[in-house]
């Protein structure tokens, strides 16, 4: 990928959007546009570098991203990704928008469109290649929107909700879960290893469920280690959070990983967030790997 060169005036803000056709990319570009963004749609990846290189334009970049352009692929779109944030400073966010696999078909069937993976197979087909294309991708997302209920209008408030927060209002939480095997969320500013918690794997009539369930939340709590190490969690979420709110943060986001990421940290993202929430914090909780099974 070609180097950026460094420039001493302060870096633009880059969202990149991208997601499954029909989920809404189109609609979200208009509405960043319309936002004061700089918005630039199906922007091939190999001309980003010449684009942030040259002279700032003043106004943060929207920069949609397509599965039809020639250039593009998952490994570059993570690259691209990777190189914006570690060797330039960009301030960058990937915003994915999703949909579900039904809901996507039924706006395929009203618009008559034929899917740009399969042209000449049925829009199904299509659907399923490029969420299996975009999965790498959807997992590194700063900004996931489930599109399958919400309307333009909706869609519009959900993104001026997320990037434009009004004047007090309190920073944004948002508590992850994820499994070490698959590493590490991105964007995450501070981690919690629950691997040291019993597991409820290896009870069998646990094993199917996940921390969502209260039995499985019994079963962590009832760890003779838990109550300690849940209580300076958090205290220290309570202590910390004002202080960035102080620095200008508008939204701070929290990790706690185990083994296969169904369990022990499902079970500590719902406790923390329910006791965030109690505090006044806006909270939204994030699991990863039941997400990604989902989907």
């Amino acid at each position: 990928m070609t180097d950026l060169k460094t420039d001493p005036s302060p870096a633009p803000r880059v969202i990149l959007v991208t997601g499954p056709s029909g989920a809404g990319r189109s609609t979200a570009i208009n509405v960043l546009e319309d936002m004061g963004y700089e918005a630039i749609d199906n922007l091939p990846l190999s001309l980003l570098p010449r684009l942030l290189d040259g002279p700032p334009g003043g106004r943060p970049l929207a920069l949609g991203l397509d599965t039809r352009n020639r250039d593009f692929s998952t490994n570059a779109l993570i690259e691209t990704i990777d190189t914006l944030e570690s060797r330039f400073g960009i301030d960058g966010d990937l915003l994915f928008l999703d949909c579900r696999d039904d809901e996507l078909q039924h706006r395929f069937s009203a618009t008559r469109r034929r899917h740009p993976l399969a042209p000449a197979e049925s829009p199904d087909i299509g659907i399923a290649r490029e969420k299996d294309l975009l999965a790498p991708i959807r997992n590194r997302a700063d900004i996931l929107i489930d599109t399958s209920e919400l309307s333009p209008h909706q869609l519009r408030d959900e993104l001026h909700r997320l990037l434009t927060p009004e004047p007090g209002t309190r920073m944004a939480v948002t508590i992850n879960s994820f499994s070490y095997k698959r590493g590490l969320p991105r964007g995450v500013d501070m981690v919690f290893d629950g691997r040291f918690l019993r597991n409820p794997y290896w009870v069998p009539h646990l094993r199917d469920q996940d921390g969502r369930n209260a039995a499985i939340r019994d079963y962590v709590q009832g760890d003779p280690r838990f109550a300690a190490f849940f209580d300076h969690v958090r205290a220290l979420a309570l202590m910390l959070l004002p202080a960035y709110v102080d620095e200008g943060k508008t939204h701070f986001a929290i990790g706690f990983g185990c083994s296969g990421g169904r369990h022990r940290s499902v079970a500590l993202a719902e406790m923390l967030g329910k006791a965030l929430a109690e505090e006044g914090w806006q909270v939204s909780i994030r699991h990863r790997e039941l997400d990604r099974q989902q989907g």
